[in-house]
C-alpha cells in the first residue's frame, strides 16, 4: 500500500543566483504532525511564482522517495531530506510511470486528482545545487506530479494512499511529461490527452498548440534562406514627413519566397563603425514577390535614419528571411487588428491578404495617431477596408484640428481601453495589437474585458521582445549595452532586437548568460534545455550546446539557456 512519507511546506523567499535576486518558494521543509490541506494549498506553504506553480490545479507537488533514491546514486550524494525537490508530499509507491492523469486517491481526510507532470524549472536545480536537474528530471522520466483537492482535511506522515478511481485515456504522468518536452511526439496521444478532463488547462493549451503547429505545415518550415542574402532597394517612397517605404527585390528580378502577413525581416545596414542589424515588419501583400517595410525615422536613430534619409533605390543590403509568428491565423470568425502610430505595419499586411483572398469575414480597424500628418499609408488601408464587404474602420487622432476630424471620419482622443470597450467588438473575435508595450497591455485588458478569449489575443511589440524571468525579483529597466568587464575575444554575438554586438567572453556560459550581462531582455523559463519559451530565431551563425538540450530547436532556432557560439551569430533578441 502506497504512504506518505512526509508533509513538506515553505513560504516563498529570496534568494542570491548567478547576480540576481530569486523570489522561491522552492525551499520546503517537513511538517510535524496534521496539516491542513485546502483548495489552493497546505497551510503554511506559498509559491513564489504563481504563473508557473500553484493554483488550484497545481495544489499540491508529489514526489517519490523511490525517486530520491535514484538521483542518490546519480548524484553521488546522501544527503537529500524530505522536501528536497520542492515537494508538498514525499510518497512511498505512486511512480510517475504507473500513476495517470485523472487518477484519484483519498490520503487521511482529503482526496485529490493528479492533473499534470511537474513543470521543471530551473529552481529545483538551484535548490539541490545541480543545474542540469530540471533536464535530467524530463530525460530519466522523473518528473513528478501536481495534484488538485477535491476534498479539504487533514493529512499526516504515516496516512496510507488510497486509490479511488482510474482516469480516462491510461496516460501516466511519464508519458504525458515526454509529450510536451522530448522530440518524436505521438499526435494520438496528444489527442488522447486533450480528451482528459483533470489534465489542466495550461497542459491542455500546450498540447493544442503542438496539434496546431503539426498540421500548420507552412509555419513549421524554416526561414525561406539560411542567413543574410542580398536584396535590391527597388524603390524608396516617403510616407509622411517621419516614414519611409522601401521594396526590396531579388537583384536578378526573380520572385522572392512568400511570406506571411504579419511576419518580419531583419536588414544588415552599413551604418555607423559596424553593421547595424534591424528587423522592422513586413507592410505589403506577402506574397507579391518582393518585399515592402515601412520604417518611422526615430530620433537619434542610427538606422531609421540611414534608412529613411540616405537609401536610394539601387542600393543593395544584406537581408535575412521573413521571420515571425506574429501572423494572421486561417478561420471564418471575425478579426480585430488594433494598432497605434507605426505598429500598423505588420496590420495593413494582414489587411493585404484578406483582401486579396476576398475573404468574407469581419474585419475591424482600430487605428491610432496624432493626426492625418503622422498616418502614413492611411489612403492604403482606407482602400483595401473597402474592399472587404464586412470591414470596420475606426480611428483616432489625438492631435488633430476639427476639419482633420471631420475629413477623416475620425475619432478625437486615443484609442483607449474605455474606447475599445465602446465599440461593441464582437466577443468571438480572433485580435491582433501592435504599438508601444503600454497600449498593448491596455488594449489586451479591454479585449479581455469584452470577452474575447485571451488565447486569441495576439501582441507585437517593436524592440526587443519583454523579458519571461520567472522568479526573478523586478529591477530597474536598463537600456542594452556592452557587457562589463574587458572585451571578449570570442566570436561576435548580434542581438538583432536591441541593437548590441559584443565578441563573447570566456567567463560567461551561454548566449543567454551574454544577454544577462547586456541587459538584454531574455525570454527563458528552464536554462537547461527542457523549456520552449527558451527559443529565438538564429539570424546567421552556429552555436554548439552544453549540456545536448533533450529536443534540439527547428531549422533557424538556438536554445539560448545552453548554447555557445561557434561563430559569428546573429539572434533575435
Amino acid at each position: 500500500m502506497p504512504s506518505l512519507l512526509s508533509v513538506n511546506v515553505g513560504m516563498p523567499k529570496d534568494v542570491a543566483w548567478q547576480g540576481r535576486t530569486v523570489h522561491t518558494g522552492v525551499w520546503k521543509h517537513p511538517v510535524s504532525g496534521p496539516a491542513m490541506v485546502r483548495r489552493l494549498d497546505i497551510d503554511g506553504d506559498g509559491q513564489g511564482d504563481t504563473q508557473g506553480h500553484g493554483g488550484e490545479q497545481r495544489a499540491v507537488l508529489v514526489y517519490q522517495i523511490e525517486s530520491y533514491r535514484y538521483w542518490e546514486r546519480h548524484f553521488g550524494r546522501d544527503d537529500f531530506e524530505f522536501g528536497q525537490f520542492g515537494e508538498n508530499l514525499t510518497v512511498d509507491g505512486l511512480p510517475d510511470g504507473e500513476v495517470c492523469i485523472g487518477d484519484r486517491y483519498r490520503i487521511g481526510e482529503a482526496e485529490f486528482e493528479v492533473t499534470q507532470p511537474r513543470v521543471t524549472c530551473y529552481r529545483v536545480g538551484l535548490r539541490l545545487g545541480e543545474p542540469e536537474l530540471p533536464a535530467l528530471l524530463v530525460g530519466h522520466h522523473r518528473p513528478g506530479f501536481y495534484m488538485r483537492v477535491l476534498r479539504e482535511g487533514h493529512i499526516e506522515a504515516g496516512d496510507e494512499i488510497v486509490k479511488i478511481s482510474t482516469g480516462p485515456g491510461a496516460l501516466t504522468v511519464a508519458d504525458t511529461d515526454a509529450l510536451l518536452y522530448l522530440p518524436d511526439r505521438d499526435p494520438a496521444k496528444l489527442r488522447r490527452a486533450l480528451n482528459i478532463p483533470a489534465l489542466s488547462p495550461g497542459w491542455q493549451g500546450s498540447f493544442r498548440d503542438l496539434l496546431a503547429a503539426d498540421d500548420a505545415t507552412g509555419l513549421a518550415a524554416g526561414p525561406a534562406w539560411e542567413g543574410f542574402r542580398a536584396l535590391r532597394v527597388a524603390d524608396v517612397i516617403a510616407e509622411s514627413p517621419t516614414v519611409t517605404s522601401i521594396r526590396l527585390a531579388a537583384p536578378d528580378g526573380s520572385r522572392l519566397p512568400a511570406a506571411r502577413a504579419g511576419q518580419y525581416l531583419t536588414l544588415r545596414l552599413p551604418v555607423a563603425e559596424s553593421a547595424q542589424v534591424r528587423s522592422y515588419s513586413l507592410s505589403a501583400a506577402p506574397d507579391a514577390g518582393s518585399y515592402r517595410i515601412s520604417v518611422k525615422h526615430e530620433p537619434h536613430g542610427v538606422a531609421s535614419g540611414y534608412i529613411t534619409t540616405h537609401l536610394r533605390a539601387g542600393a543593395v543590403l544584406e537581408v535575412a528571411a521573413p521571420r515571425g509568428d506574429f501572423v494572421l491565423t486561417e478561420g471564418s470568425g471575425p478579426v480585430l487588428l488594433v494598432s497605434a502610430g507605426i505598429g500598423l505595419t505588420p496590420m495593413l499586411a494582414m489587411l493585404h491578404e484578406l483582401a486579396a483572398s476576398g475573404s468574407h469575414r469581419e474585419v475591424w480597424w482600430v487605428h491610432g495617431a496624432r493626426s492625418p500628418r503622422e498616418h502614413p499609408l492611411a489612403a492604403e488601408a482606407h482602400t483595401l477596408l473597402d474592399a472587404l464587404p464586412h470591414s470596420r474602420e475606426h480611428v483616432f487622432y489625438s492631435a488633430a484640428t476639427p476639419e482633420d476630424l471631420r475629413r477623416a471620419h475620425a475619432t478625437a482622443g486615443r484609442v483607449t481601453k474605455e474606447e475599445l470597450i465602446a465599440l461593441d467588438v464582437p466577443a468571438d473575435a480572433s485580435a491582433y495589437v501592435c504599438g508601444p508595450e503600454s497600449f498593448m497591455a491596455d488594449m489586451t485588458a479591454a479585449l479581455t474585458a469584452v470577452g474575447i478569449d485571451p488565447a486569441h489575443i495576439r501582441t507585437e511589440l517593436f524592440g526587443a521582445l519583454p523579458a519571461i524571468n520567472p522568479g526573478l525579483t523586478e529591477r530597474a529597466a536598463v537600456p542594452p549595452h556592452q557587457p562589463p568587464g574587458p572585451p571578449g575575444t570570442g566570436p561576435m554575438v548580434t542581438f538583432a532586437r536591441s541593437g548590441i554586438s559584443a565578441p563573447f567572453p570566456d567567463r560567461v556560459g551561454s548566449v543567454l548568460e551574454l544577454a544577462d550581462a547586456c541587459d538584454v531582455p531574455a525570454r527563458w523559463s528552464c536554462r537547461t534545455g527542457v523549456c520552449h519559451t527558451c527559443v529565438t530565431p538564429l539570424l546567421t551563425g552556429r552555436v554548439t550546446y552544453e549540456p545536448a538540450p533533450l529536443e534540439p530547436p527547428p531549422d533557424g532556432e538556438v536554445l539560448i539557456c545552453c548554447s555557445r557560439p561557434a561563430g559569428d551569430i546573429v539572434v533575435d533578441m
